[in-house]
């Protein structure tokens, strides 16, 4: 069915799920696992994005058709048309149609950052806008496919130039163009500050529809860190009541974050579904492909806490009902009483997806799982059990330096191998670096924060940076440019306000490590022979280049725990893990950077050739320093 149809079908209020294509396959097959789990919080239908500028159209499509045939719940896929070739759009509109798919959120999307509408484009794209591909959908597909478009409660922002212009009073004619154009369901941009939404819904009212559904966007929120960064992508306010729930003593405390936004996003939705008198009666979650807060953001709120007591009741029905079917199937399919009694025996340990996938005396097809919906829910919301063990496995933040198998592996803007900031700032910040003195000067400016961004991070330095500031500074001083770092500890107290992280009252370890650039000369006729010299027992390293090449002194398909932590009635939590699978994929988007950052000179101007030279010239390379017992040593045996 499609979403507007189920949309009116149902009477009390539910919630919707966004997932992305995992990066690695390790990743999409517990991704599998984790939506049939989530299953269980019987969503009114599942979203899958569409990286930027298609970057990840064939995972997308997969994950989609995957969803739609495995979950017998609705699918909605994303698709965007910025700088899009129609037959790519063709693709896999036809695709989806295959696969029985039947609803699209249609997105204009964002260029990634760093370049402009059509930069590569001589002539004007067909599709500017997503109104065009609305309408291309409906001439190409009829009413087939059900289409969904974007809404930005606190107005649409292109880029930080727009930051403080944005108002969605000059947006509503965009947003009505498209529903005009046949658009059947409207999902929001996140926000945090819910009055900034319910007066925007009020304008929707009055202006757009009172037919077309409009869903609310939320994003469950898993770090301090991931909060102010989503917020800052977005361009949602986040509200001063809301920012006072986070004193800095509490920040790097990742269970009492995700405990307050639990509470937080609970209370927007009950206050949304009050506030608008029922109007509102679907919320959609930006999942970020993990489950424990969503579960626990249902348990919490008033509003969708039935979804789990009707689960249940729901669940014993559907056993009821399949106990029924068997019988009903057996005695229209037996004659002989000895058969019957042999089939009756076969019949019992018929899978519950054959016999819920059977239409029996017109009864339609429910959604079964092994345990009762509730008991999965409460098992992932709380932890417990083997359930909660798999749903909460990968609940810290999953960045870069998260386990490479999580489904949430990735960073969260989705926009790959570009640039971390638009190109006048780029210009601005880093200028034209035309030889290695420019480039090592831009590096040390970020260690000194003068600068607040590299091509490669826009997160700046964490506290941790300042014990080890002196070393990266005369590393990079003779031209090993370093990305990524961090120095060793044995036992710091999770509060502690340099090393500290996780629950009170657990202890934290962890080993240095360096990932830098190093000239493909140095490393081969240098610091490959010094690092041997100690051994991988002590010193550990991936090394790759821009051509594919990788080499190693550990064994194959190996990975480092590099920070863990023990807590009180817990497993040991390892949060940063530098992995074979996770450096391939970072060296190639790495390597990819360093293009993107020269498309911002004109082609064989010094500043663009010099920056294609460095992508050829160097290796990108990741030291670990196991002996975490010794903190100054990988320091001093590099700069030695």
């Amino acid at each position: 069915m499609s979403i507007k149809e189920l949309y009116n079908e149902k009477s009390r209020p539910s919630l919707s799920l966004e997932f992305f294509p995992p990066k690695m396959e390790a990743g999409k097959r517990n991704l599998l696992e984790r939506m049939e789990r989530m299953s269980a919080l019987d969503p009114l239908f599942i979203t899958v994005t569409w990286g930027a500028g298609g970057s990840t159209a064939e995972k997308t499509l997969e994950l989609a058709a995957l969803a739609q045939r495995n979950l017998n719940l609705p699918v909605c896929m994303h698709l965007t048309c910025t700088n899009m070739d129609r037959t790519i759009i063709d693709k896999a509109l036809h695709k989806c149609q295959q696969a029985g798919i039947r609803n699209i959120l249609a997105l204009r999307g964002d260029p990634p950052v760093g370049e402009s509408w059509n930069q590569n484009n001589t002539q004007p794209a067909e599709f500017q806008h997503a109104v065009d591909l609305v309408k291309y959908i409906k001439s190409q597909y009829g009413s087939y496919f059900c289409i969904g478009v974007a809404a930005y409660p606190e107005g649409h922002c292109e880029g930080e130039a727009e930051a403080n212009q944005q108002n969605p009073l000059k947006d509503l004619p965009y947003l009505k163009e498209k529903v005009d154009a046949g658009a059947d369901f409207v999902i929001t941009q996140l926000f945090y500050d819910v009055d900034k939404f319910l007066a925007f819904e009020r304008l929707y009212v009055e202006h757009i529809s009172t037919e077309v559904p409009l869903i609310p966007g939320l994003m469950p929120v898993n770090s301090f860190l991931l909060f102010n960064r989503a917020a800052k992508l977005s361009h949602a306010s986040i509200p001063k009541y809301i920012l006072d729930k986070f004193p800095e003593e509490i920040q790097h405390d990742d269970h009492a974050v995700k405990s307050i936004c639990v509470r937080l996003l609970a209370d927007i939705v009950d206050r949304i579904y009050n506030d608008t008198q029922g109007r509102i009666k679907c919320f959609h979650f930006y999942t970020l492909n993990l489950e424990k807060a969503v579960a626990q953001i249902v348990a919490e709120s008033s509003t969708l806490r039935y979804i789990l007591t009707q689960a249940e009741e729901e669940d014993a029905e559907n056993m009821a009902d399949q106990v029924g079917d068997i019988a009903l199937y057996d005695d229209a399919s037996e004659t002989n009483q000895t058969t019957d009694r042999k089939r009756r025996r076969h019949s019992s340990n018929v899978s519950a997806e054959v016999i819920t996938n059977r239409v029996v005396a017109g009864k339609p097809r429910r959604r079964s799982v092994g345990m009762p919906s509730r008991k999965i829910a409460i098992s992932i919301s709380q932890g417990s059990g083997t359930l909660g063990r798999d749903a909460t496995w990968d609940d810290f933040p999953n960045g870069r330096f998260g386990d490479s198998r999580s489904p949430a592996y990735g960073e969260i803007d989705g926009y790959g191998p570009t640039i971390k900031v638009g190109n006048k700032r780029a210009l601005e910040i880093w200028g034209s670096p035309r030889n290695n003195i420019d480039l090592k000067n831009i590096f040390i400016k970020y260690l000194e924060n003068s600068v607040d961004a590299l091509p490669w991070c826009d997160l700046g330095l964490s506290p941790e940076s300042a014990l080890i500031q002196e070393e990266l500074i005369q590393l990079n001083d003779r031209g090993f440019l370093t990305l990524a770092s961090q120095p060793a500890t044995n036992g710091s107290s999770s509060t502690d306000k340099i090393f500290g992280w996780g629950p009170a009252n657990g202890i934290v370890y962890q080993k240095a490590f360096v990932e830098m650039f190093v000239s493909k000369q140095r490393w081969d006729q240098g610091l490959k022979g010094i690092i041997d010299h100690y051994g991988s027992e002590k010193l550990s390293y991936y090394v790759g280049d821009s051509n594919g090449n990788f080499d190693t002194n550990l064994a194959p398909e190996s990975s480092n725990v590099v920070t863990w932590g023990v807590f009180c009635n817990s497993q040991v939590i390892q949060t940063t893990i530098i992995s074979e699978d996770s450096f391939k994929a970072w060296r190639d988007e790495a390597f990819n950077i360093w293009l993107e950052w020269a498309k911002l000179f004109p082609k064989n101007s010094p500043s663009n050739s010099f920056l294609k030279q460095m992508h050829q010239d160097y290796y990108l390379v990741s030291i670990v320093h196991h002996d975490y017992i010794q903190p100054d040593e990988l320091w001093e045996i590099l700069l030695g």
